[in-house]
């Protein structure tokens, strides 16, 4: 028979153990539900982008960047599937909310457009920053997978980033207050759909 102190000493570890599995897997939960929201409404902003200046010289460029999004998407879509996650409920205002941002900027002209992906992808890259010090300080090891994954992503949503850059988005019509707009936007869905 095991002593009482032996007994509680077990009991708390296996709490410890417990809790420590439940808070992992809700941090894990949140971060699939709102990247997975996030690469949708990219790959909607791309979509919508497309639809506008596809046919222009810019077109190929937007299509290079929504096709990595739509990699993005799919392994979301996977790592929801693998972890028996469930989607934000504002998909579907995230998915005409995306289209019509994209659309709309890119009526701005070739500069409205790559000003969009700059605001969008600056918050971007600062918000898988944020996941990655979470997934490290969590466990590193245990997290590796998903640290690879979101590490490349942010690395590519950089990429847009400078594309967009380099594609004249500074040249957009009233460049500074656009691009705080759609980053406030985008911080707001981002809140938002880390909770629901």
């Amino acid at each position: 028979m095991m002593s009482l102190p032996l007994m509680t000493r077990v009991c708390c570890r296996y709490s410890s153990t417990s809790v420590r599995q439940m808070r992992r897997k809700a941090m894990l939960d949140r971060i699939i539900r709102v990247d997975h929201a996030g690469e949708l409404g990219a790959d909607r902003i791309y979509a919508g982008q497309l639809a506008v200046l596809g046919k222009t010289a810019v077109g190929p460029v937007i299509k290079e960047m929504w096709e990595q999004e739509k990699e993005h998407l799919a392994t979301f879509e996977k790592l929801m599937k693998e972890h028996r996650g469930r989607p934000t409920v504002l998909l579907p205002i995230w998915n005409v909310a995306g289209f019509v941002l994209g659309a709309s900027t890119a009526l701005l002209g070739k500069e409205g457009a790559m000003a969009c992906t700059v605001a969008v992808e600056d918050v971007i890259g600062d918000h898988y920053n944020s996941q990655i010090r979470e997934l490290m300080s969590d466990d590193p090891e245990a997290n590796k997978e998903l640290l690879k994954t979101i590490t490349k992503f942010r690395d590519e949503e950089l990429h847009h980033h400078d594309t967009g850059l380099e594609h004249d988005a500074e040249k957009a019509p009233f460049y500074s207050a656009l691009t705080q707009v759609i980053k406030v936007g985008c911080r707001g869905a981002i809140w938002i759909s880390e909770r629901i």
